[in-house]
């Protein structure tokens, strides 16, 4: 018995040792000094009462003259009269956070050092986003290519929104409208920076989009993070179209690190996101309409940079995404100017230096269609959603008949959910 309990304690000693062997490999590895901390770098609960403990007893035994803040003893401070390493990018975690994972907590990060959350996102940009989804990136590069294949050349017009006949100067209807007024809101951002002449919200719902929009069509307006979330929903009904989708452009920080350089009067939270809304006017139906729309391509989402202090410029990725959508070629943007001339697009603004339209050489690029072609490549490649059954009782999402047809819009496009 006597020789067991030694054999057992024996053992347990060769474990302990083991242990203690691996947790210093483990804390010279990612430089957090000693073994005994290793348990910042791993969050356990018991590690971080352990190292509580020993931040205790380490201050009852130095000198009263040498004693820090008691309950102290951050990552990379002396141990044993040696100077301990410091964990990069890691150590301002610990300051000040009441998080269980301190290394996660990504708000408090944001309060120590003004590094947004969406900053750590990784693989946002397009070239790395679908790199573990060849058959996507793939998709991507086939729409992309046969979007410029049949883009007209870039067309613009320099005249004022408020006095500009829309109908008679276009003489057309579009496909896709793009809307990025210089709201009221981006002056209040940047005082005496911001120099466009601002549009309330009651001038930007008399533009006359209803009478240069065919049907179906398809409207995307820039609509800022306070006021106009409301406003622009009641534009698109006054034009005759209806909210279906919400595209957020998230920004980062990276470049310019720090708190928000302006805050709106009524926000609890600082706003580091802007919205555009997209509306339709007319019925789409998702699992019928493949020659009118491609859905659930991209995301509603965009991260990106945020723009130099007083810029209303807006991520490109917003061109690629309703371009890849729409199949519609006749594209207008409102609002536009020479820095964002493009492709494939009519683009009116007063900040626009030239005039090169002519509606009657416009209309010639649509002789044969005003659709892009549908493709068998990008047809097998593409998502799409399954055709509603139409007889007897069926139950599918806009259904022809039996109960299918109470579905929400009658099968059209709603927006979200899965898509053609």
């Amino acid at each position: 018995m006597v020789k067991t309990q030694m054999y057992s304690k024996e053992l347990i000693h060769q474990l302990q040792a083991r242990s203690r062997k691996r947790r210093d490999k483990l804390a010279e590895l990612f430089g957090v000094g000693s073994g005994r901390r290793i348990g910042v770098l791993l969050n356990t609960q018991m590690e971080v009462i352990e190292r509580k403990k020993w931040d205790e007893m380490r201050w009852e035994r130095a000198p009263r003259g040498s004693r820090g803040p008691r309950g102290g003893g951050a990552v990379g401070e002396k141990e044993g009269g040696e100077e301990g390493k410091e964990v990069v990018g890691s150590e301002i975690f610990l300051k000040g956070t009441q998080s269980a994972n301190p290394h996660n907590d990504y708000q408090q990060h944001f309060v120590d050092t003004g590094q947004r959350p969406q900053n750590f996102i990784r693989d946002v940009g397009i070239a790395e986003r679908f790199e573990e989804y060849p058959k996507l990136k793939e998709l991507i590069r086939l729409k992309d290519e046969q979007i410029l294949q049949f883009a007209t050349p870039p067309q613009y017009i320099a005249a004022d929104l408020q006095t500009m006949p829309l109908r008679l100067t276009l003489k057309t209807d579009f496909d896709m409208v793009y809307i990025d007024p210089p709201l009221e809101e981006y002056e209040r951002r940047a005082p005496g920076v911001f120099i466009s002449k601002t549009w309330t919200w009651d001038e930007i719902s008399n533009i006359k989009i209803d009478e240069i929009t065919g049907n179906p069509s398809f409207v995307f307006l820039w609509c800022g993070s306070a006021e106009g979330l409301d406003e622009g929903r009641e534009c698109l009904r006054k034009w005759g179209f209806r909210r279906c989708e919400d595209l957020c452009w998230i920004k980062t920080n990276k470049n310019k690190p720090g708190n928000t350089t302006y805050l709106e009067p009524k926000a609890l939270f600082q706003h580091t996101k802007e919205h555009c809304l997209m509306g339709i006017k007319g019925t789409v139906r998702r699992s019928t309409d493949g020659h009118i729309i491609h859905a659930n391509i991209d995301i509603d989402i965009i991260i990106d940079e945020e723009k130099p202090y007083g810029s209303t410029e807006k991520p490109e990725e917003i061109f690629k995404i309703m371009e890849r959508f729409c199949l519609g070629r006749r594209r207008l943007h409102l609002f536009g100017s020479d820095a964002n001339l493009r492709a494939g697009w009519v683009t009116v603004g007063p900040e626009v230096s030239a005039n090169n339209y002519n509606a009657e050489q416009y209309l010639q690029y649509f002789r044969d269609s005003r659709l892009l072609p549908q493709r068998p490549d990008i047809e097998t490649l593409r998502p799409k959603s399954p055709k509603s059954w139409t007889g007897g009782r069926g139950r599918g999402r806009g259904a022809g008949g039996g109960r299918g047809s109470r579905g929400r819009g009658r099968g059209g496009f709603r927006g979200g959910g899965g898509g053609n």
